[in-house]
């Protein structure tokens, strides 16, 4: 068996740890820059006025009027709040699989289970307990069947967020209870077909005879048709796998026509980028940078452009891949345009033990080598970023994203600890 367990509203429930009184009240995060609406717990979704991805400028007098609390994003806090939910998933089975930063499978075969709904009803309370964060919990054969199982449990409120398919019974009753479009892995397009066809609950889907599936679907619909009739067909990914590319593009706070300063923000990024590339034991053999100007602003005038630099030999120094990445962008610079948006992206990455040298390199460490891991263990140590190259400047309240709204970093910063009590 396998227990699905999904973060409810993870983002709005992450503020609402740290806001007590925020419970039952409605919540939204905010985009990079405080652009839009990119997540809402169930009291603000119930509020059908309020439509998401929308620019946050057009409906803040809407968001004012209902007393809903909007936040811009805080991802430092909740990378930190979904490792400790991780962490403990991890006390109930060794074999976890953390599908997404809200998300994860947990296998219950490998441990000893007498009784499936009290330890989904364990799991919810324990996460909730350490955390303060609210999950659902769906419990099945597979994969498939688990991940239907917590959206029924979300669905209908007698459930309190647990739904345990134990046996055919509730296979069919949880089937029968859900349209072919909650099917995972089944997409916008699939469902009108499947709908066209007669085919509108998840059960329709289940008795459907597999060889029609496999002609309409391929071999991956009839393996979602297995999974939903009892036949494990998906392994749980317990090991995370290296990443093929790193890379970030972030918009400035403001509209920059300053070299130095799209310089400063470049280099921050790069930085930013190697130490994920360290992190995963990889080097990148290119290097791409891309610089624009806001294509949505009717005053500018648009440019946007970018550059492919191949490495000689796979690196993951910052100061290496620094010095590259700003040769790329004097190319691609142009004077006289205002620009929005940065990106750094590395690619052709490898694993450090496979890397292909030539005869010229240095089989030693090089000296860029040595400082990029004495600044990581002084970073690791005194904190992000207390040692940066030159170029990061310390300019970056001139292009760093605006979150006039972003909640302190509660877990992760000394100087952001929530106090409690007078002063």
């Amino acid at each position: 068996m396998i227990a699905l367990v999904d973060c409810n509203s993870f983002y709005a429930s992450c503020e609402q740890v740290f806001r007590p009184d925020l419970i039952n009240r409605p919540v939204v995060v905010l985009s990079n820059n405080d652009g839009c609406i990119i997540a809402a717990n169930k009291e603000a979704k119930a509020l059908t006025d309020i439509p998401m991805f929308q620019p946050i400028f057009k409906i803040k007098k809407l968001l004012d009027d209902n007393d809903v609390t909007y936040f811009s994003s805080n991802y430092t806090l909740y990378s930190d709040m979904s490792r400790r939910v991780m962490d403990t998933l991890m006390t109930f089975s060794p074999r976890v699989e953390e599908y997404s930063i809200d998300e994860s499978w947990v296998d219950l075969e490998c441990i000893k289970v007498d009784d499936y709904n009290a330890i989904a009803h364990t799991i919810k309370d324990t996460v909730h307990k350490n955390t303060g964060i609210p999950v659902g919990v769906g419990i099945a054969k597979t994969k498939s069947l688990s991940k239907l199982a917590n959206k029924y449990a979300k669905k209908i409120s007698k459930n309190n967020n647990v739904y345990v398919v134990d046996s055919e019974r509730k296979r069919q009753h949880l089937l029968r209870n859900l349209d072919v479009k909650d099917i995972w892995g089944i997409g916008k397009k699939h469902a009108i077909r499947l709908q066209n066809n007669g085919i509108h609950t998840a059960l329709d889907f289940a008795n459907m005879p597999v060889a029609w599936v496999r002609k309409e679907m391929t071999v991956i619909g009839e393996r979602l048709w297995r999974e939903l009739n009892n036949v494990p067909c998906l392994e749980l990914e317990t090991e995370a796998n290296a990443k093929k590319g790193i890379g970030t593009a972030k918009s400035f706070g403001f509209k920059l026509s300053d070299y130095s300063l799209i310089e400063e923000a470049c280099s921050y990024y790069v930085a930013e980028v190697a130490d994920l590339l360290r992190q995963q034991h990889s080097l990148a053999a290119q290097l791409e940078i891309s610089l624009q100007t806001n294509q949505h602003s009717a005053i500018d005038k648009q440019y946007r452009n970018s550059i492919s630099i191949n490495l000689d030999t796979p690196t993951d120094s910052t100061i290496k891949l620094t010095k590259e990445a700003l040769k790329g962008l004097q190319q691609i610079f142009k004077p006289g345009y205002r620009y929005k948006k940065v990106g750094v992206n590395l690619t052709r990455l490898v694993h450090r033990n496979e890397v292909q040298t030539n005869m010229f390199d240095d089989p030693h460490k090089s000296e860029s080598d040595v400082i990029t891991n004495l600044i990581d263990n002084l970073n690791g140590k005194y904190g992000k970023n207390k040692i940066k190259v030159a170029t990061v400047g310390n300019r970056s309240k001139e292009w760093a994203l605006i979150k006039e709204h972003r909640s302190p970093r509660f877990t992760t910063q000394w100087g952001e600890l929530m106090t409690i009590g007078k002063s």
